[in-house]
């Protein structure tokens, strides 16, 4: 089996991601995800369920895989070439959160219009605990979902949001029962395909017309952020406290 496969259901294109347990992605997976989301659109789909086999979502970069990057940056930035298209996806975007949605997995999440979560469900921007800066647009993302002073509560302490807590702050726009998230998502996204279709398309273009205006600006600057940090202290004991699951000790450094 490919790692990104499509089925359909009606008017709804399910794209799911299969590196289970924890799904975490790099330049090929983001890029499969974007290139089954075109092709979903061009055949009709109204609107794309986003999902994941196994326990997790995406729990993000491959850490242990980006630590021996001889340029680290050029990887990131064909990583962002992706992201972007995922982004710029022409119908709307519904991704089942089941499990962890971690770094640039949540970042994966919220390219999405809606996120369908369950009580078991955990939504974590954790790159202050690696060391380094936010990235997948999230600082533009993430403020736009959950309001400017949440997000930068959530970017800051690198804390975890569970699936109660994340619909009640609107990170996700659904509850559902532990591993009902896809089904939820799916009758979300039948709702939205019942709907007329040009008229869905226009009125979301038009919501997301700043956020795709700002999008290449944000992911750059993140970027860039990104080089200077992970060339710190900070960032080597961030990211090898998280491959040895023990807390880290920062110095500011």
């Amino acid at each position: 089996m490919t790692d990104v496969t499509t089925t359909h259901d009606g008017h709804v294109a399910v794209v799911e991601v299969h590196r289970p347990p924890a799904n975490f992605f790099d330049r090929d997976v983001l890029a499969a995800i974007a290139d089954a989301g075109e092709r979903a659109t061009t055949d009709g789909a109204r609107a794309i369920v986003l999902c994941s086999e196994g326990r997790h979502f995406c729990a993000g970069a491959q850490l242990a895989d980006a630590t021996g990057d001889l340029d680290p940056r050029a990887s990131a930035a064909k990583v962002y070439e992706q992201a972007e298209r995922i982004f710029r996806l022409e119908v709307p975007v519904v991704a089942a959160v089941q499990g962890a949605a971690v770094g640039g997995g949540l970042g994966l999440a919220c390219a999405a219009d809606f996120r369908v979560a369950s009580t078991s469900s955990r939504f974590e921007a954790n790159f202050a605990r690696l060391g380094f800066h936010c990235g997948f647009a999230l600082s533009l993302s993430l403020p736009r979902i959950v309001g400017a002073t949440r997000a930068q509560q959530m970017l800051l302490t690198g804390r975890r949001v569970d699936g109660e807590e994340a619909a009640a702050i609107g990170l996700a726009d659904r509850l559902t029962a532990p591993l009902g998230e896809r089904a939820g998502a799916v009758e979300l996204a039948h709702e939205i395909a019942g709907a007329a279709p040009l008229a869905v398309r226009s009125m979301r273009a038009t919501a997301r017309a700043d956020l795709l205006a700002r999008l290449r600006a944000t992911l750059d600057h993140e970027l860039d952020e990104q080089e200077r940090l992970w060339q710190t202290e900070d960032a080597a004991t961030g990211v090898t406290a998280s491959l040895e699951r023990r807390d880290p000790t920062f110095v500011g450094r």
